[in-house]
């Protein structure tokens, strides 16, 4: 799906990890006609705050990067309550077909907090949740403490390897329109470092088929070294193939370039040196299998 068109897979993976959350936190499932978003991410600022109140759980702030924001019909969203970050399900205006005042209770994708060129499609603006209601999934911390949150980070890389995949078309179909040397070394390159990272994630699958509730130990070690990997593959094709077409690709053929805009902007999810310094801790201090020392 993320070969095709990565802003669209980005929403189905939110949907299939908001149901894979569920399904752990022994929530109710998924049901037909629904569309789930997980809003997680907590960037420097104030964020989302969880009162408990004596009709419930409410939820108020601003949370940024919601994907389908304008769409979805309910999201799991993390929010800071007295005791710490909590999992909640919430509904959204989408869900009953509403159309309250953005200045009223409910939550409101804020107008003119996604001008992204790249992963547009996402639909990620800035969320202002005031007295929304809300339902607890799981205790404190269990977003993070489940085995799924690493199997769900490999399932972003699997997005990011398709997004890479889709870039390197263009690579491939020069390669083979004519002969030059220098296009096929970097066809061969990318070649070599997309086989790598399948090849890496197909074995992932399979650990974490054997394995899903991580009684090795091994899935938060597994996922740095998988999420690594395909960033630093996607970095290498997207560098590789922009040296060998040049700009012509970027700027004639929309579909290429919106690709490689979306693949730019998407594996910055990766957190770069922070995640390869929290992979070397792993190996050094003998967490999970540490194989590679």
């Amino acid at each position: 799906m993320a070969r095709d068109d990565l802003a669209v897979a980005r929403l189905v993976e939110g949907h299939l990890d908001a149901a894979a959350i569920l399904a752990e936190l022994g929530q109710e499932p998924v049901v037909l006609g629904q569309y789930w978003a997980v809003w997680a991410a907590e960037p420097p600022g104030p964020g989302l705050t969880a009162t408990r109140t004596g009709d419930g759980w409410v939820l108020d702030g601003l949370k940024q990067y919601c994907s389908g924001a304008h769409t979805c019909t309910h999201a799991l969203v993390t929010a800071r309550a007295e005791d710490g970050r909590r999992l909640f399900a919430v509904g959204t205006a989408a869900s009953d077909g509403a159309a309250a005042s953005a200045d009223g209770p409910g939550c409101h994708p804020v107008p003119g907090t996604w001008p992204a060129i790249g992963m547009a499609g996402s639909d990620s603006p800035d969320v202002r949740f005031t007295h929304v209601p809300a339902i607890p999934v799981g205790e404190v911390e269990a977003y993070l403490r489940r085995p799924g949150f690493h199997h769900g980070g490999v399932g972003v890389a699997a997005c990011w390897l398709g997004g890479a995949e889709a870039v390197a078309r263009v690579l491939y179909e020069r390669a083979a329109r004519r002969a030059d040397l220098f296009t096929d070394a970097h066809t061969g390159a990318v070649d070599l470092r997309l086989h790598a990272a399948r090849t890496v994630l197909d074995r992932a699958a399979d650990e974490i088929d054997a394995d899903p509730l991580d009684e090795t130990g091994t899935a938060a070690l597994r996922a740095l070294r998988v999420r690594a990997l395909v960033a630093e593959t996607c970095a290498e094709v997207l560098d590789r193939v922009g040296r060998a077409t040049g700009a012509g690709p970027l700027c004639r053929d929309a579909g290429h370039a919106r690709a490689a805009t979306d693949l730019a902007v998407y594996v910055r999810q990766h957190h770069a040196e922070r995640d390869l310094a929290a992979l070397g801790e792993r190996v050094a201090r003998g967490d999970g299998d540490g194989a590679g020392r």
